[in-house]
């Protein structure tokens, strides 16, 4: 049995532990509702732009020409993997190292290159055989849309340049504080939108006229759209992280808190097997002298 004076040093380091991972608790918290603000403004600016790119395609004449549309051989693709910068979020990183581990071993037939969001994802993939051309680090868990623009305009211009054929984003999908969903998504080239119709297979899109003509419009649109959709993609991802790290801590401190239960149990069973070994070398002492 540890003695007296092992027991309370480990109940002093839980109690530490304990108020370290209630602070970071609190502290993801309050990350998270800024994190979840952020997804919520972002997703209706999000579905407006692509109804809107999906009544234009309806209302222009014949196919529309843009370089992000354009479907061809895939010779090679990219992969986008976002994680976090840190750790203590439960299986959040793992979860996503895990499906992209996977999703490269399943796609292995094309050359493929990946491209790292987060710091957990550059120390697991850099010491793998992997091809990586891009990594975006020190997030700190806040959304910064000078990096986010950066990141869109290193992956369109490989798309446009014929670098790579195809895009794919692997993200997490914030759907509450405690779930989350893991995504995979073709970020390029897009799809071409269609035109939206009512129940009775009515159009339900207005009547547009081109000024100067649908392709510079869709040349000026093209390039906000793509980097609404990842910013909306790594809005998603830090919400999923700060919630995942929120309940990790969470869980943390309770098993902190019935650590200490059971410690101070010990301690008080200790304590008292003491004073009790005490009194009997007392009475002993008392009884031999007596005899």
């Amino acid at each position: 049995m540890a003695t007296l004076r092992e027991v309370k040093k480990s109940i002093r380091s839980v109690a530490s532990t304990k108020r370290i991972t209630g602070a970071m608790e609190m502290v993801a918290a309050a990350k998270l509702r800024r994190a979840q603000q952020r997804v919520e403004e972002a997703r209706p600016f999000a579905e407006k732009m692509a109804q809107m790119l999906s009544h234009l395609a309806s209302a222009a004449q014949g196919d529309i020409v843009h370089p992000y549309f354009e479907e061809r051989e895939i010779k090679k693709r990219t992969l986008v993997v976002v994680v976090s910068d840190r750790g203590l979020c439960g299986s959040y990183n793992s979860n996503v190292i895990r499906r992209a581990s996977k999703w490269l071993k399943k796609h292995s037939d094309v050359a493929t290159e990946v491209v790292l969001v987060g710091k957990k994802a550059h120390d697991f993939f850099s010491r793998r055989d992997y091809q990586i051309v891009g990594t975006w680090r020190d997030w700190e868990g806040v959304l910064k849309y000078d990096k986010a623009k950066e990141i869109v305009k290193f992956l369109t211009d490989r798309f446009i340049s014929g670098e790579t054929d195809e895009i794919t984003l692997m993200y997490t999908k914030f759907l509450s504080t405690v779930k989350y969903e893991l995504t995979t998504e073709t970020y390029l080239p897009i799809a071409s939108p269609e035109s939206g119709h009512d129940n009775e297979g009515e159009s339900t899109v207005a009547d547009y006229i081109f000024e100067p003509d649908a392709e510079s419009i869709y040349s000026a649109l093209m390039p906000g759209y793509a980097t609404t959709r990842m910013v909306t993609a790594l809005a998603e991802s830090f919400a999923s992280e700060h919630g995942s790290r929120m309940i990790a801590m969470n869980a943390a401190t309770t098993n902190a808190g019935d650590m200490m239960k059971a410690l101070t149990l010990e301690f008080n069973k200790a304590r008292q097997a003491q004073i009790t070994k005490e009194l009997l070398e007392v009475v002993s002492g008392a009884e031999a002298l007596n005899a």
